[in-house]
């Protein structure tokens, strides 16, 4: 069973959703770790990691990973950015990246109060966010080298009693 999991970078799975990040999402466009935390400076320190846990002889086994980033420097209504949202290729189709989006939005619009989410998706990804009720926004750019569009979700409105 998978389990999702809100950590700090000294926990041990941080370890192996680097390592899950860095097979998944930055070597296959040709960058290391160090790469990333040099193109985006103290982000990694200020966001908040999620982990997709299953069982193993050896102990918890990381198969899903993302990042959570709340710019606090902007005024709110405060925004998050979903990054490096990734599933151990094995381990894909199975709704571990649903799950986890679930849990970034939950924290997101729950204990946090933000008012949207947005992320900078990969073409290939576009539908996984649209199934989950994300919507495009803006222009195609280039990111490390490869075409995204931003995409986004609002927070949900609150449901507002009937009058009495």
């Amino acid at each position: 069973m998978v389990r999702i999991k809100h950590i700090l970078m000294n926990d041990p799975l941080y370890e192996q959703a680097i390592s899950l990040r860095t097979t998944v999402l930055l070597e296959p466009i040709g960058l290391t770790i160090e790469d990333y935390l040099n193109l985006a400076l103290g982000r990694e320190e200020q966001s908040e990691h999620f982990v997709a846990v299953v069982d193993h002889p050896d102990g918890e086994k990381v198969v899903g990973a993302a990042t959570l980033f709340v710019d606090q420097t902007q005024p709110p209504p405060h925004q998050g950015k979903v990054q490096q949202v990734c599933v151990d290729q094995q381990r894909q189709g199975e709704g571990i990246g649903h799950k986890l989006m679930i849990a970034i939005e939950a924290r997101s619009f729950g204990e946090l109060g933000l008012a949207s989410l947005y992320c900078h998706a990969q073409f290939e990804a576009m539908p996984f966010y649209d199934k989950l009720g994300w919507s495009v926004e803006g222009d195609e750019f280039e990111e490390a080298g490869i075409p995204h569009r931003r995409m986004y979700i609002s927070a949900p409105k609150p449901i507002e009693s009937p009058s009495m």
